[in-house]
């Protein structure tokens, strides 16, 4: 059993607490939260409540780190959680540079512990569908994908950091908008440019902006992402390809189109994707494996990020940093 602790006791950090409840292979049994009115909460889930972070970090008896915590803390903990030997699982944005998440990565791999980000919508059934479909060859050479993720979050968060510009920059685009990224990358690689728009109506709260991002990919395949925190929930990736395109609506939604053929409407049963992405965490510790969400990937989505921010500021386009290395396991 991996003894772990979590630090943020936000909505999401509480979501993975709940997500753990009764995990075979991980027990969190620890929270570091500032804010002692997150009490009630540790006394319901039987874990010791704790502001200070290193006397986690002093526990001999604690495995692994869950980090929820704000974006721009990420280095620092995530850094010092290798220091101590702590196995790391990191929310994303893992970090708001490139560099900082090399050397977040770097120093895990000096300290022969993983580090796990957290990219949920990877364990996603459809879009584990996808990644198969585009395995299959079925859609023959990959053209142009399409992604849109919108969450309404603005209607809803209307105070704290990650409505700062600081902690989320890009409007939606790093809280919203990295999950297409992400699927992005996971399926055709690291991107070359990108051309990037924020266009804000009203700063707030609620903020009502929109996020456009237009991305050539080293492949050659282009791409457009766009995101709206104002408006309802919705989400897409699509692929399109010579011989069909591959269509994800939602978590357990693919439209398959062929030429000459109706559209094929897939559905996949509902699974707790946080569970699934703690199981991969868990899996990849006890059997020193790699888990899912690979190094390069990470670092790739995070210098297309970076580039749209910047080519946001600049209103031209922005070349991406790409990695001499190849892909790490860890």
């Amino acid at each position: 059993m991996i003894r772990a602790a979590i630090a943020g006791l936000g909505r999401w950090g509480r979501n993975l607490v709940e997500a753990a409840s009764g995990h075979p292979q991980l027990k969190i049994v620890r929270a570091v939260e500032p804010d002692m009115a997150a009490q009630q909460f540790c006394s319901q889930h039987d874990l010791e409540l704790t502001a200070d972070l290193d006397a986690v970090l002093a526990d001999d008896t604690i495995g692994a780190v869950l980090l929820a915590t704000p974006h721009s803390l990420h280095p620092a903990q995530v850094i010092a959680c290798a220091h101590a030997g702590k196995q790391v699982f990191c929310e994303k944005p893992l970090a708001l540079t490139h560099a900082d998440a090399a050397r977040m990565f770097g120093a895990c791999r000096e300290a022969g512990v993983m580090l796990a980000v957290g990219h949920n919508r990877r364990f996603w059934p459809s879009i584990r569908a996808l990644h198969e479909t585009l395995a299959s060859g079925q859609l023959g050479t990959i053209l142009h994908v399409e992604g849109h993720n919108s969450n309404e979050n603005s209607q809803k968060i209307t105070s704290g950091w990650r409505l700062s510009p600081e902690e989320s920059p890009g409007g939606g685009f790093t809280g919203a908008g990295l999950h297409v990224l992400d699927a992005f990358v996971s399926m055709q690689g690291p991107v070359e440019r990108v051309y990037a728009r924020l266009r804000q109506r009203e700063t707030g709260p609620p903020p009502l902006d929109t996020a456009v991002v237009a991305l050539d990919f080293v492949n050659g395949v282009t791409g457009t992402l766009a995101t709206v925190r104002a408006t309802p929930f919705y989400w897409r990736i699509h692929l399109f390809g010579t011989d069909g395109s591959a269509e994800v609506l939602d978590e357990g939604t693919m439209i398959l189109r062929k030429s000459g053929a109706a559209p094929q409407r897939l559905t996949y049963p509902a699974t707790d994707v946080l569970r699934a992405e703690l199981d991969a965490f868990a899996s990849a510790i006890e059997n020193k494996g790699a888990f899912p969400v690979r190094e390069a990937e990470v670092l790739a989505t995070l210098s297309a990020f970076e580039a749209a921010l910047q080519s946001m500021k600049s209103g031209l386009p922005v070349q991406c940093l790409q990695e001499n290395a190849g892909h790490h396991g860890r």
